[in-house]
């Protein structure tokens, strides 16, 4: 089982898109077993995969001790792509986590749902904090994503501080390019400065995904965007396989 964290500390660079559609490729494309967990109180992931969550059990309650997270993942109407998801109880997680005192709760939990999954994709709050701390300890690798922009190359020095704080072994972190539009000075300049980060283009079929509640690939996957994605999807691949 490899972990990957799709993170970033502002909000509207399309994190939770990029990880709805990671998690598609990632069953649809390498047929892995995969886990989509949600750790987002707005629950994007779940609405853009057309599901909503459960409102017997609040999703901050497989934090417990000796809590049971598999009663909480539903299955989604792509083979191979389950999703564990968030709800307003998330946003006091933090303190529930600080209270237990125990730095790689997230990182266990992970490990126990990985004997059922090959991959588990983590949709990160835009925040810094201790949940966000121990994403980083239970992930393989981290994903930002980078809409061309000062603020944003700022987002990532954030992040890149926060991932090395965890100290040796920390996961190694792949930048990403979204909402990349070649026809802005400022886009195509950050294009020449990062040549081979990974890229999604600024497109039509991405804004879909809100509007159908599907992946791209589900809908659209000779698209340039499905493409892309796919790509991405691919160079992650090789990254886990390098570790």
């Amino acid at each position: 089982m490899a972990s990957i964290a799709v993170y970033s500390v502002k909000g509207g660079v399309g994190k939770t898109t990029l990880s709805v559609n990671l998690a598609w490729c990632a069953s649809a494309i390498s047929r892995r077993k995969t886990l989509l967990w949600d750790l987002d109180a707005s629950n994007g992931s779940g609405f853009l995969l057309g599901i909503d969550p459960r409102k017997k059990r609040s999703a901050d309650s497989m934090f417990d001790e000796g809590a049971d997270p598999e009663k909480l993942i539903q299955a989604t109407a792509y083979g191979g792509l389950d999703l564990l998801p968030a709800d307003e109880s998330i946003r006091s997680l933090d303190r529930q986590l600080d209270k237990l005192g125990k730095k790689k709760r997230l990182a266990k939990l992970a490990e126990a749902l990985g004997k059922n999954y090959d991959r588990i994709i983590f949709d990160c709050p835009p925040v810094l904090n201790e949940l966000s701390a121990q994403v980083m300890r239970a992930a393989d690798l981290v994903i930002v994503p980078l809409p061309p922009s000062p603020l944003s190359a700022r987002a990532f020095e954030v992040v890149v501080e926060e991932v090395r704080g965890i100290g040796k072994g920390h996961p190694p972190i792949l930048p990403v390019l979204s909402m990349l539009d070649l026809r802005r000075s400022l886009h195509k300049a950050a294009r020449e400065a990062n040549p081979t980060w990974p890229a999604i283009p600024l497109a039509s079929a991405v804004e879909q995904c809100a509007s159908l509640r599907q992946p791209v690939g589900a809908f659209a996957p000779r698209s340039p965007a499905a493409r892309a994605i796919a790509q991405l999807w691919t160079a992650i691949e090789r990254k886990l396989a390098s570790k």
